[in-house]
């Protein structure tokens, strides 16, 4: 007796997945039988989960590189910010003792401002260096 090319099999799916296979096959012109049949074998396909494995290595990777990428800017900005302060200390002489109270309340204001300044920057704006480089004219 000959066998028949394909058998049939009955399943019953969530309605979610029914919905989603229906948009799928439309999507690609194919039957849901076609569809059906496909992702059955990748599913049992002894190196299905080797290609898995490889996309979500391939993936963490990519995650890893932008973190390293991360933490170098990151200490970048953190060494370039510790020179700057470094180099305002050394170049700004201290007040004189009469000088000193007025002085500390004038920083203590310029210290609001500045940290609310920041707050909008932070909030809204483009970042300080891409105006920066925006303003600066390719050589």
């Amino acid at each position: 007796m000959k066998q028949p090319k394909k058998l049939r099999l009955s399943v019953y799916v969530d309605p979610d997945i029914m919905n989603a296979l229906t948009e799928y096959a439309v999507r690609r012109n194919h039957s849901k039988s076609l569809v059906a049949e496909a992702a059955i074998a990748s599913f049992l396909s002894p190196d299905a989960a080797e290609r898995q494995e490889a996309a979500t290595t391939k993936r963490l990777d990519k995650i890893d590189r932008r973190v390293s990428r991360v933490e170098r800017d990151v200490s970048i900005s953190v060494e370039s910010l510790a020179l700057f302060i470094r180099f305002w200390l050394t170049t700004n002489p201290p007040l004189p003792e009469a000088a000193q109270s007025a002085g500390k309340a004038q920083a203590g204001k310029r210290y609001d401002d500045f940290v609310a300044a920041l707050g909008r920057r932070l909030a809204k704006g483009p970042a300080l260096r891409q105006e920066i480089s925006e303003d600066i004219p390719d050589r």
